[in-house]
């Protein structure tokens, strides 16, 4: 057997990657252009010598291959010369007059690839060659991806919250510098989905124009729920949905198309396509970084010809703190494309992967303080069970049960035994310790929750699906509740009921539909899930999470922990929690193993003094405490009122501080013990450079002053108007002091109520048309060009409607309208529409008409007023059939603000013979009395 050379080998390996590839390898000799569009020559002759691999594209050469052996792979890169010189070359018998665009250095083991047209050609490692219709569809091109991004035009910044504006303008900076890996850190609840999807839009659309983004999940709920969220979505600059302008694809099976342009898909499933294995869809619902047995070594991922590594060119990973390790690592770098990952625990591993490149932090503490989440206490229960374990005694008949079918037996206990506290549940199951917790959870909740008459929206965390299936049956009892009151929530196969060989025998309950009433119906008040809704899963009534379990990590604890951390409105909260009074304020850890207190536990609640006043709270950091308990307490207590109060009352906390508003209080509270500006400021008062350690009593000083400078909008006058204002929030409940009906009756605002609010409404909308002065919008012209009216068309009220309802839903249209009915004294009918209230709104907010009325009213007066001057005008009137289709066109001008010629053609017009008949019955005069139409009816 002849021995190879290490070059030799090299080049074989290259061979081989280049056929999967689907190029055709030949000799320089032997060339042969029709073989295949990508054709690779071995050692073809240029003017400076032979290079290992030529590369031609339907018969034009485009790229060269530099081969190195194997032991090159540590320095690769110092050939990068040698093969940019080949591309730069003049090729033998073709006399190239520009370089090849496309150049690759590979070892067979390591290749790195660039793109000569990029603003700074940059080699990249890649897992393949790419295939030749890639580099022909790329040579086509203008100009190359990377090219492209740099004339990303500014971002839209309507709709948006600041932490996203940050996140999105960052990461596109990320990507114009080339940077292939990009980590979004923000607090769960802030929106990070709907970040990526804005920032997907923004690729795919001109001048980017991406060809295909992945988006990554590990669970299948999570991409049921991207999948919603990228149909739901209406970009800022368009009035269609995503799926309206872009193909989304999400992946159910080993097909895949190639014209999507969005992908949502499971790591598990991208591992098994590129595998070309069949896949066991129970995978998909195991969250891996809860799987107990993973592969020891992982079968590597394969070429794949279906899917290539540059099929995607952006890599969007949800939830990537824990799916972009072990086996789940390899389908990442499969790909060659960048990659962004998002998540709201970060660890240092997360932080390695993605190179530190942070595009994008936004705590927890900072959610809460710009009111995005609310913030939690805890609550403990502690049992002698729980913390010490236990003992049977021996001689005594003790139940022992299967853990899957719950097939019971009972048996004489031989020996005495004891047994621990993380036995609890798994190996004994005590029902009393089990029902100890619930007992005292269930007593505890006037304390926990005064004030209630329904038991808040609780998730219960669980250590199996036995262990859940006990604490359910507990629950329904202690508290006297059906099987609607409390529900699991886990894997469908884990409802399912089985026969002795695994198989289904009745399918249980949808997860995704108890979810759905979870999130919407009065029933489920208890949920009780092992893992399934830790992450990912918004339901935003929940205000209790019951530890029943301890967490191994602590990532994934604050992971379970963001499920209680989403804001939800007074309304939407009392559908489906009647009894509650006011906004979602904070959330409760009931912790009844321990979780909190064992060392994963990542971060604290921020309440830690939940016994002290705020007022003694707020006068103690007035009067010069500056300890992190007694400053996040403070910032914890004014988050939570702020969730109460009403703009007036803030208005008048905000007067009362000097003009700041109490969410920027509680903002620089936070900030005054951020760990890295106390370090900062404990380098400046020791005089210490970068880096240096300025020692603890530095940093006691240093927080000193942070706090001290915030401490100064304090005073006595602000802290006893806050406090006030908190006690006006609360009721003392008096039963027997008994009372008698005198009258029941609606009751409209009050009179200085109404005008805070619509003068709220009036500004609101001056501001709005200042801003679209340069534009025609319905604001720019109601305000700058009256004239012009008639031009105000059903989509720009409507796009003006949903502005309003995303930006300030407070100041919804009907509410603004009771308002300003209550101050004009207007006792008729109220408008059908939404949209309809919204046009009576602008006049009245304009000054064109004096008190509010209805714009159907409005339409119909003038309506008669024009037909009385045209008929008072002309010999010639309109007959029985022209007023008839006359009043069709005055009632769609009601409901739309405008007629078009093209709305001839849809109801209700075209039941009564549409463009064609309305041209036979005005003739040459149609266009006239569209126009004058809209002009008339909307003075």
């Amino acid at each position: 057997m002849v021995n190879q050379s290490p070059e030799q080998k090299a080049r074989d390996k290259i061979d081989l990657m280049l056929a999967k590839a689907g190029w055709v390898v030949q000799d320089k000799n032997k060339i042969n252009f029709a073989a295949a569009q990508g054709i690779a020559v071995r050692e073809y002759q240029t003017d400076v010598g032979p290079a290992d691999y030529v590369l031609f594209v339907d018969n034009k050469a485009v790229g060269v291959i530099e081969a190195k052996p194997e032991a090159w792979g540590e320095k690769i890169t110092t050939v990068e010369d040698q093969s940019q010189g080949y591309a730069n070359a003049s090729l033998k018998w073709v006399n190239n007059k520009e370089a090849l665009r496309f150049v690759y250095e590979s070892t067979g083991v390591i290749t790195r690839f660039t793109d000569g047209a990029d603003p700074y050609p940059r080699s990249r490692e890649v897992f393949n060659f790419h295939r030749p219709e890639s580099l022909a569809s790329w040579s086509r091109e203008e100009k190359s991806l990377r090219a492209r991004l740099q004339e990303m035009p500014p971002l839209p910044t309507d709709g948006l919250r600041d932490c996203q504006i940050t996140a999105i303008t960052n990461l596109e900076q990320s990507l114009k510098e080339d940077r292939p890996r990009a980590l979004i850190q923000m607090a769960t609840g802030a929106g990070k989905t709907f970040t990526a999807i804005t920032a997907s839009y923004r690729l795919l659309k001109e001048p980017v124009n991406a060809k295909r983004i992945l988006f990554l999940v590990d669970t299948k709920n999570l991409g049921e729920q991207a999948e919603q969220e990228f149909m739901t979505f209406v970009p800022n600059d368009d009035n269609r949905k995503f799926t309206e302008l872009y193909s989304v694809q999400r992946l159910k099976s080993s097909h895949i198309s190639t014209d999507s342009q969005v992908y949502i898909s499971t790591i598990q499933r991208m591992y098994s396509m590129l595998k070309d294995e069949p896949l066991d869809d129970a995978l998909e619902e195991q969250n891996p970084a809860e799987q107990l047995t993973k592969p020891k070594e992982p079968l590597p991922v394969v070429y794949n010809a279906k899917i290539p590594p540059e099929f995607f060119d952006v890599i969007i990973i949800d939830e990537c703190h824990r799916s972009i390790y072990n086996l789940w690592r390899q389908v990442i770098e499969y790909f060659d494309a960048y990659l962004v990952g998002l998540t709201a625990t970060p660890d240092e591993r997360t932080y390695g992967f993605f190179r530190k490149n942070v595009v994008s932090e936004y705590s927890h503490e900072k959610a809460v303080a710009d009111g995005v989440n609310v913030g939690n206490e805890v609550f403990i229960i502690e049992t002698e069970k729980t913390t010490q374990g236990g003992k049977i005694t021996a001689k005594q008949h003790v139940e022992k049960r299967e853990r899957t079918t719950r097939r019971k037996r009972w048996e004489m206990q031989d020996e005495e035994q004891a047994y621990s506290a993380k036995q609890l549940d798994r190996d004994i199951v005590n029902p009393d310790q089990i029902r100890t917790v619930i007992k005292t959870f269930k007593e505890s909740l006037p304390v926990i929750f005064p004030g209630r008459t329904e038991v808040p929206k609780t998730l219960v965390f669980a250590k199996t699906d036995s262990h859940a299936d006990d604490i359910i049956q507990i629950i329904r009892e202690e508290f006297g509740g059906g099987n609607q009151f409390c529900k699991k929530v886990t894997y469908r196969v884990a409802n399912d009921k089985l026969d002795t060989e695994g198989k289904v025998l009745e399918e249980g309950e949808d997860p995704a539909a108890i979810l759905a009433q979870l999130r919407n119906d009065y029933y489920p008040r208890i949920a009780v899930t092992v893992d399934m809704i830790a992450t990912g899963t918004d339901v935003k009534a929940l205000e209790c999470l019951l530890f029943m379990r301890d967490v191994k990590s602590k990532n994934y604890f604050e992971q379970m922990k963001g499920r209680g951390t989403r804001t939800l409105d007074k309304d939407s909260l009392q559908k489906v929690t009647p009894s509650a009074t006011s906004a979602k304020t904070h959330y409760v850890i009931v912790d009844a193993i321990g979780v909190t207190k064992s060392m994963k536990t990542a971060s604290r609640p921020l309440i830690t003094k939940p016994s002290v006043a705020l007022k003694d709270l707020a006068m103690g950091v007035m009067m010069g405490a500056s300890d992190s308990d007694t400053v996040s307490s403070l910032a914890g207590r004014l988050a939570r009122l702020d969730k109460q109060l009403d703009d007036k009352e803030r208005a008048r906390i905000a007067k009362q501080a000097g003009g700041v508003p109490l969410l920027a209080i509680v903002g620089e509270l936070f900030n005054a013990i951020d760990g890295d500006r106390v370090e900062q400021k404990a380098l400046e008062i020791a005089g210490l450079p970068e880096g240096a350690d300025p020692g603890d009593s530095h940093r006691d000083k240093a927080q000193q002053a942070l706090v001290g400078e915030v401490a100064k909008v304090f005073n006595g006058e602000l802290i006893e108007l806050i406090d006030s204002i908190r006690r006006d929030k609360e009721q003392t409940v008096v039963h027997d002091d008994l009372d008698d009906l005198i009258k029941a009756e609606w009751a409209g605002d009050t009179t200085e109520n109404a005008k805070v609010l619509t003068q709220e409404f009036a500004d609101y909308l001056k501001e709005k048309a200042a801003e679209q002065a340069d534009k025609i919008d319905a604001l720019s012209i109601y305000f700058h060009t009256p004239a012009r009216r008639s031009e105000v068309t059903y989509l720009q009220i409507k796009t003006l409607l949903d502005v309003i309802k995303q930006e300030r839903p407070k100041l919804a249209p009907l509410r603004i309208w009771q308002a300003y009915a209550h101050l004009d004294s207007y006792k008729g009918d109220n408008p059908l529409t939404e949209l309809t209230a919204l046009v009576a709104l602008i006049r009245r907010v304009c000054g064109i008409d004096r008190s509010i009325t209805p714009f159907n009213a409005t339409v119909r007066k003038n309506f008669q007023r024009w037909i009385m001057q045209y008929h008072s005008g002309n010999s010639e009137k309109f007959n029985e059939q022209q007023m008839a289709w006359l009043h069709i066109i005055r009632d769609h001008i009601a409901s739309s603000f405008h007629c078009e010629r093209e709305d001839l053609e849809m109801a209700p017009f075209d039941s009564q013979g549409g463009l064609g008949k309305m041209y036979q019955l005005f003739g040459d005069k149609m266009d006239w009395v569209i126009e004058v139409m809209n002009r008339e009816l909307v003075a």
